[in-house]
């Protein structure tokens, strides 16, 4: 059963590192989307612009998506190497019993202590590691595509070419910004999920 968990531990962990390639490769797409888009504003053809804003938004919750996906699956994963680890814990415990028995009978203090040093040890390993577990857990959250977001993102690629774009758009693209904020933030929990 423990090598079944194991093998359980390397899929999950496979399928992690699976979707965080898949989250990259959308935002190169998403790149590449923009630049159509910042291309088709220069010659003039909105609709085609608003197409390749609209794919760039898309590749851009797709990347997210994925992020979200493969945070999920660390977070499965990490319940699962808690449960490999307290089947280690627990053969591990019957041994400190034993060892505990036989040194009790033979009243070495040292020993014992030595003993309960190791098993508290082991402890806190697992809570440290439970409670990462439980943090990548709390965080999912869903987003949607409002058309404001594709606007936006239209306006700021006219802005970065210097084009003047006729669209009833609005002033204040913060949904972008705050969109790009939940992304670093995500990234940098990933990050410190895979380290840890």
């Amino acid at each position: 059963m423990a090598s079944q968990l194991e093998k359980h531990l390397f899929n999950l962990k496979f399928a992690s590192k699976q979707m965080a390639r898949n989250s990259k490769k959308c935002d190169k797409e998403e790149k590449t989307e923009k630049i159509k888009l910042k291309k088709s504003l220069q010659k003039g053809n909105i609709e085609g612009a608003r197409i390749h804003a609209e794919n760039a938004i898309r590749q851009k919750n797709q990347s997210l998506n994925f992020l979200r996906m493969s945070a999920r699956v660390d977070g499965v994963a990490s319940r699962v190497q808690t449960a490999v680890q307290m089947r280690q814990v627990t053969a591990s415990m019957s041994g400190v019993v034993k060892s505990m028995d036989s040194a009790l009978k033979s009243m070495n203090l040292e020993k014992v202590a030595g003993i309960m040093d190791k098993f508290e040890r082991q402890f806190e390993h697992l809570d440290v590691q439970t409670q990462t577990m439980e943090e990548a857990m709390s965080g999912a959250t869903t987003l949607t595509v409002p058309e404001d977001q594709v606007e936006g993102l239209m306006q700021e690629a006219a802005d970065e070419t210097g084009l003047e774009l006729k669209l009833e758009l609005p002033s204040n693209p913060t949904a972008i910004g705050s969109t790009t904020t939940e992304q670093d933030e995500l990234s940098a929990r990933l990050a410190q999920l895979r380290n840890s």
